[in-house]
């Protein structure tokens, strides 16, 4: 790969890995669900103009912001909520062996001893990290973020099914049936949605944009060429530095502590998913990425 596009590739992995971040600020302000409404909102509102109506996908994207907006980031955000971005940026990877797993299942992809291995060490090193003091104490809260992993690993292998379509098509379309999806589950089950709207600080709306512009705009505008660009192993085990990323800038900017149960569980979890990566399934890595 030339040296300007690995430095694009850390950009984009630095992106998503400060995400963990940025969303547990958010948190602070706007409730799990309710946030993610104001996300797609205004992510519909700046892709869907600008792209073509995907009118022979739409069933299918339909389908896809179910599996993300009812299930995948209600669970996602709501486990954060209760767990530190260092952990839950560890944990997410979680959806690359759920993603082999599910292809071999519904693609009929082998899926051979190495990559078996791979994903037992990379559950094997949850397990570490659940055994930790901190976590144990929001152990619910991990196990929702295991099962967002496996619903992102499910609307992975959707996209998968749903054949050839435009990326900037999909996360727009999918973001305008989302957020009426999230806004009617946010109005079940979470409250003050108005107060969080007129209260809210220059922070909390800072964070909301960055996940908007910066995560769902800028990084897929960089890595959707480079994924045409080049082969999918030479740009998915870059996918693996995301949660060094979300640790490091965890550490830095909240404060979080590195435990030596969080780095070895995260070292363990990171190299089993490096194995499953680097076998490469037939469903490969997330279309859009496990990046909240």
């Amino acid at each position: 790969m030339k040296p300007l596009d690995i430095a694009a590739i850390l950009v984009v992995m630095a992106i998503w890995g400060c995400n963990f971040v940025v969303a547990k600020v958010a948190l602070t302000e706007f409730s799990p669900i309710f946030v993610m409404f104001l996300r797609f909102t205004l992510v519909a509102l700046l892709i869907v103009p600008f792209v073509r109506v995907p009118r022979e996908k739409m069933k299918g994207i339909v389908i896809f912001s179910f599996l993300l907006g009812t299930i995948h980031f209600p669970l996602m955000f709501t486990g954060l909520q209760g767990l530190d971005a260092a952990t839950t940026s560890i944990a997410g990877q979680l959806s690359v062996p759920f993603s082999s797993l599910l292809a071999a299942f519904f693609f009929k992809d082998r899926l051979g001893w190495r990559r078996a291995l791979g994903m037992a060490v990379a559950f094997g090193g949850i397990v570490v990290i659940a055994g930790e003091p901190r976590v144990l104490a929001s152990l619910g809260h991990l196990w929702l973020v295991v099962g967002a992993a496996f619903a992102f690993a499910l609307a992975n292998i959707h996209v998968k099914g749903m054949g050839e379509v435009d990326g900037f098509a999909l996360n727009g379309w999918m973001a305008l049936f989302a957020a009426p999806q999230l806004l009617t589950v946010s109005m079940l089950a979470e409250e003050n949605q108005w107060a969080q709207l007129t209260q809210a600080s220059w922070i909390g709306w800072a964070c909301i944009l960055y996940m908007v512009v910066m995560v769902t705009i800028v990084s897929y505008g960089v890595w959707y060429p480079l994924l045409r660009r080049y082969d999918v192993n030479q740009t998915m085990p870059w996918t693996l530095t995301v949660p060094v990323f979300g640790v490091a800038s965890a550490v830095l900017f909240l404060g979080e502590p590195l435990t030596p149960a969080l780095l070895a569980g995260g070292l363990v979890t990171l190299t089993g998913v490096a194995v499953v990566v680097i076998r490469r399934p037939r469903a490969a890595a997330p279309s859009a990425g496990n990046v909240t």
